[in-house]
């Protein structure tokens, strides 16, 4: 199965159900704005931060037939989540992760992350993705221990980050339409329909 089959099962099947109806008016909301902002202009991420989820994200996401996470701009989605839905802690952790990826990256390669080789990002990745996979068979908390708040943005950075890749991508105008080729708002409007001799 191609990674981008998979992803879109992930979406389609499983993650975006699983998220609350107010983090989904959240998502909506959130790509209309990115969609209204002159330029794209970022409100959390400064350059370099938002060279690096770009880059992640298309490593993720890739263009192939269809436009990949780049092209839906899941980049200034994901700076919209954190200036307008994260918590002041939870944009922190965000960000320290993001910095810990360049971290990462200086010690495998000598620099920094969006100035690797497409390999090592991949490498990188590969590896990030795995500890995390490793760490979500970890016993689970108990009910209450976190707040109630919806948890989209808390717990390893780099599963908080292909979640928001997922959900950003799925929910643009061309991850909806041109890569699950769905309609944004089926059936239509006819007025007048014939049923056979005669007109309603």
């Amino acid at each position: 199965m191609h990674r981008r089959e998979l992803f879109r099962l992930l979406a389609a099947g499983a993650a975006i159900p699983a998220l609350s109806p107010i983090f989904l008016a959240v998502l909506r909301e959130t790509m209309r704005d990115s969609q209204s902002v002159p330029g794209g202009a970022l409100r959390t991420l400064d350059a370099h931060q938002n060279a690096t989820v770009t880059a992640m994200a298309e490593i993720i996401l890739p263009q192939t037939e269809t436009p990949g996470a780049k092209g839906a701009k899941v980049n200034e989605f994901i700076d919209v989540i954190l200036a307008d839905w994260a918590t002041d802690a939870e944009r922190t952790r965000f960000l320290l992760g993001l910095s810990g990826v360049d971290e990462r990256s200086n010690e495998l390669f000598g620099k920094a992350f969006i100035d690797c080789t497409p390999a090592q990002q991949e490498s990188q990745l590969r590896a990030m993705d795995e500890e995390w996979v490793r760490k979500e068979y970890l016993p689970k908390p108990k009910v209450g221990e976190y707040d109630k708040r919806d948890q989209q943005l808390q717990g390893n950075f780099f599963g908080v980050f292909k979640r928001l890749t997922l959900f950003g991508y799925y929910t643009s105008e061309i991850g909806f339409t041109q890569e699950l080729k769905k309609v944004i708002i089926p059936g239509s409007y006819k007025g007048c329909t014939s049923i056979g001799s005669k007109a309603l």
